[in-house]
Order: structure tokens, then C-alpha cells, then sequence
């Protein structure tokens, strides 16, 4: 009985600890800051995270709102930075560029695809043959005749 109430004891606390690490991790989602603030160890966390599914979604998702709430703030000093002209950009575009798909570095890639219709020498089609028997059993090879058309 007094185990039973004991086990019972160390749940709700860790529950209440889970729920201060998700509230923290919705204001910040940086894992250490978020354990320090609710007054637990990061290898707990951890081993939450690899034990509980539950928490690890539920924290997972905390940390996008957390991420979603720094980006919004982060837009509104990149405005207030436009309007009021104050320093600080580097950091403003830094936090942007790396944490908010609308700002991220973006490759252009341009080019062209040209297809030659080249028929194989005759030497290039003894290699592919051969290459061929060493892969598979010769009843499984059937040989290729282009008709006129190709």
C-alpha cells in the first residue's frame, strides 16, 4: 500500500515536470533553457523523450510553437528595425534566414535535358552482353533485335 502510494506520488510529480518542460519549451524552444527553468535534467528529458511516446510528440510540438513564437517575434523586430532604423540586422536576418522557411536561403537551379537517339557499336553491345551473362542465366537473356521502326 505505502509503494502503491509512493509510485503514485513520483507520477503526479513528473507530470507536473513534464508539463512545466512543455509550457517552457513553448516560450523557448531550446531543450537545456526549457529543463533548467522547470528544475529538471536534460538525461531526464531524455529519457522521457526515448520512454513515453506521448511526451516525445506532445514536446515535438511544443517546440513548434516555441519556434513559431520566436519567428513571430522575430519578424516584428525585423519591422520595428525597418521602421525605427535600429542596429542589430545581422542577428535579426541570421534568426530568419536559418529558422523560417519564407526567409531560408533559396538554390535556383536552371538547365536543359537533351536526349540523343544513339544506337550501341557493335563492340558496345559484346560489352553490354557480356556484362549481362555475368549478372544472369543466359535463358533469362533475351536478345534485343531493333526492328525498323527503332
Amino acid at each position: 500500500m505505502n509503494n502503491e502510494k509512493k509510485q503514485n506520488t513520483i507520477q503526479e510529480r513528473q507530470q507536473r515536470e513534464k508539463e512545466l518542460i512543455l509550457a517552457q519549451l513553448r516560450k523557448m524552444p531550446i531543450v537545456s533553457i526549457a529543463c533548467e527553468k522547470a528544475g529538471v535534467g536534460r538525461t531526464t528529458y531524455a529519457r522521457w523523450r526515448s520512454e513515453d511516446d506521448e511526451f516525445r510528440k506532445v514536446a515535438d510540438e511544443a517546440m513548434h510553437e516555441g519556434d513559431d513564437l520566436l519567428n513571430d517575434m522575430t519578424e516584428t523586430q525585423l519591422m520595428n528595425l525597418i521602421k525605427n532604423q535600429k542596429p542589430h540586422f545581422g542577428a535579426i536576418r541570421y534568426r530568419l534566414s536559418r529558422c523560417h522557411p519564407k526567409y531560408a536561403d533559396k538554390l535556383q537551379l536552371l538547365g536543359s535535358i537533351s536526349i540523343k537517339d544513339e544506337r550501341l557499336t557493335p563492340e558496345q553491345e559484346a560489352v553490354v552482353r557480356e556484362a549481362l551473362k555475368m549478372v544472369a542465366p543466359s535463358e533469362q537473356i533475351t536478345a534485343y533485335e531493333p526492328d525498323e521502326s527503332d
